[in-house]
């Protein structure tokens, strides 16, 4: 894994295959090292060891992404110049960029 998240994995899966615990636990060591760039450091949970809090490394990833998104979204909350601006962000900004992602790449 990249320690300062410049290159992260692609998120979907090979064709009809599952992603391995490790592939997993890199995806979440990514997001949580995204999450703690934008604010406090977080817990010493690390996706390298799911089986001490009991969660999976799917799981970490997840969680992760859930702070990241938080975080994301407090930072639009806290530097917006305006309500508008943090509402148009926050909502319809948020909705074109998500249904980009959605997007079948062409």
């Amino acid at each position: 894994m990249d320690p300062h998240g410049e290159t992260i994995l692609s998120w979907p899966a090979p064709s009809g295959q599952e992603r391995t615990d490790e592939q997993w636990a890199a995806i979440a060591g990514q997001v949580r090292h995204a999450a703690n760039k934008l604010g406090p450091a977080l817990p010493a949970c690390l996706p390298g060891e799911p089986r001490q809090c009991g969660l999976s490394a799917q799981q970490h990833a997840l969680a992760w992404a859930a702070e990241l998104k938080a975080r994301s979204h407090h930072l639009i909350e806290a530097y917006a110049p305006s309500a508008e601006a943090a509402s148009y962000a926050a909502g319809p900004l948020f909705k074109e960029r998500l249904a980009a992602l959605r997007a079948p790449a062409v």
